[in-house]
């Protein structure tokens, strides 16, 4: 009888959420004489009115699941990875050093894009061991050092995009030269999606439900991240944890970085990450460690950034407004799990 009280406390406050950062959202449209009306029905045409808007919605939520259920395990573990972002960023950058690398090779192109696939994961991971070292041997908090490490990740891929990978002849924002499509993922006719990455996407948040809710490491991930000395005390090596948890998320990161490449732009550009990591902290804040909530959160908010972009087209708004909501839906969910806790404390 209790829980089933506190599960309906937590969804009346879950949809008290929902409903305060729409009001919010609307409140600013109103302040810049926008119609609020007009702009959520174009945010929903914009993702769902066609199938060619609805792919558009997969690309997108492919790369933003992979980064939240990698910031999940990061969590669970007591971590604020921050450093996620650079992870893709690394993970695109591998991934494109291995298919110049192979590009005229006799290898057969489903070996090299798997190879580059892996070699993405490990570019992820190798780049989040750092902010794991820094943490764990060094004592810099996580959220400091992940930060350092987007912004070399950053520059490294304007490096090599206006330099050593540059396109013949020119340096361009545009990014480096594309691969073939013989190293894409393969994709569906007339769309930019491919079912392979929506497939390694749901395999992968298979694997994170199953790892945190059933088995030994993923209890004693979470006994790291709920109190770290009494773990030291009952004998869990806290240290390899916290590294294993930065790996993991670095590897999935890298994932997501490298279906960017194969995927996506079938090259490297300097916004390869498309600022997924940081979004990815804010679906994983709002799943509350439950793995089963980040794909309909993340699909939902990749639906938002795609949905977005016909503002500026039709109403003249700029696509910031879906960061808006999206903001206000962490801040207000944060708000009224506070205010869920005080009500029914002692309850």
């Amino acid at each position: 009888m209790l829980k089933s009280n506190s599960r309906f406390f937590g969804l009346v406050f879950q949809i008290s959420a929902v409903l305060l950062a729409l009001v919010f959202t609307t409140i600013v449209l109103l302040i810049t004489q926008a119609q609020p009306f007009e702009a959520y029905k174009n945010i929903i045409l914009g993702s769902f009115g066609s199938v060619t808007n609805i792919s558009n919605v997969v690309v997108a939520w492919v790369p933003l699941l992979l980064a939240s259920t990698g910031v999940l395990i990061a969590f669970s573990a007591g971590l604020w990875n921050i450093g996620v972002e650079g992870q893709i960023t690394l993970g695109a950058v591998f991934t494109t050093w291995v298919l110049r690398l192979l590009l005229d090779s006799s290898l057969p192109p489903g070996l090299i894009l798997a190879l580059a696939i892996l070699a993405g994961m490990l570019g992820g991971a190798l780049w989040a061991v750092f902010a794991g070292a820094l943490k764990t041997y060094g004592g810099v908090n996580e959220i400091f050092g992940g930060l350092g490490l987007n912004f070399v990740a950053t520059a490294l891929t304007i490096w090599l995009i206006f330099g050593p990978w540059k396109r013949p002849g020119i340096g361009s924002m545009s990014g480096t030269e594309p691969f073939p499509d013989t190293l894409w993922l393969p994709m569906v006719p007339e769309l930019r999606m491919s079912w392979w990455s929506l497939g390694i996407g749901l395999v992968v948040l298979v694997f994170v439900y199953i790892l945190l809710s059933n088995t030994y490491y993923g209890l004693k991930f979470k006994a790291v991240g709920k109190n770290r000395t009494a773990s030291e005390l009952f004998g869990i090596p806290t240290g390899n944890y916290l590294m294993a948890a930065f790996m993991l998320c670095g590897a999935l990161g890298g994932l997501a970085g490298a279906m960017q490449v194969v995927g996506v732009y079938h090259r490297l550009i300097p916004s390869i990450s498309s600022g997924y990591g940081y979004l990815g902290l804010m679906v994983a804040m709002l799943v509350n460690y439950q793995a089963l909530w980040v794909a309909p959160v993340a699909f939902f908010f990749a639906a938002l950034n795609i949905g977005s972009i016909q503002l500026p087209i039709v109403l003249k708004l700029d696509s910031a407004l879906s960061g808006v909501l999206q903001g206000a839906l962490v801040l207000f969910f944060i708000m009224m799990e506070g205010v869920r806790r005080r009500f029914t404390k002692g309850k």
